[in-house]
């Protein structure tokens, strides 16, 4: 094999090509994660459609983009099950706001709201004869992202459903305050309040 037609050592995971942008605005080379734990299963690339090819193996959706997740949780509602076109529009127009408010990648913003929302705790519960008693657990890293993804799209649901407020504000509101950790947003309240269960039940 001719040296030109070697591998680079340096490219990312996935075969992610750096210099391709997503929605043609933003780069995903310059990604930081701030959670080890969570790194591996925050996989950022420039496609947000993918067409559910990871559909048919388990666990195979950490190698799906983050962005294309969030999108794909937000479908998750009784009114919006299936528009993956209008999810995709709102989230397009929410990185715009995101930008805007922040001067930052918007990719960032999301990874780091993601890492933020994620809860470390929560609780199971034993039975012990026929009493069930609440016991603290540790959550496994692909769980972790996939709690945060379900509290940010969460509360995008609550703040922009039957309310004035559009859906790619609402979007933009929540991932900038998770990614400020503000316990104000629903997300990181949701990731505090598990944790203070689990935290009770140690």
């Amino acid at each position: 094999m001719a040296a030109e037609d070697q591998p680079d050592p340096d490219a990312p995971a996935g075969g992610a090509d750096v210099s391709a942008k997503l929605f043609g605005t933003w780069e995903i080379g310059e990604i930081e994660y701030g959670d080890p734990s969570t790194e591996r299963y925050i996989t950022v690339t420039p496609i947000a459609h993918t067409a559910g090819r990871h559909a048919s193996k388990q666990f195979k959706k950490s190698q799906v983009s983050i962005v294309e997740r969030f999108i794909n949780r937000l479908m998750q509602t009784e009114e919006n099950t299936g528009k993956k076109q209008q999810s995709l529009n709102h989230v397009r127009e929410a990185f715009e706001l995101v930008n805007e408010r922040t001067e930052e990648n918007p990719i960032q913003v999301l990874v780091t709201a993601v890492e933020n929302a994620a809860p470390r705790e929560e609780t199971v519960r034993l039975k012990y004869g026929g009493i069930s008693v609440p016991k603290a657990v540790d959550v496994a890293p692909q769980r972790r992202v996939d709690q945060a993804l379900k509290f940010l799209a969460e509360g995008v649901y609550n703040d922009s459903f039957k309310t004035a407020t559009p859906a790619a504000e609402a979007i933009a509101n929540q991932l900038v305050g998770a990614a400020n950790y503000d316990v104000q947003t629903y997300a990181i309240s949701q990731k505090e309040e598990k944790e203070r269960v689990a935290a009770a039940a140690r």
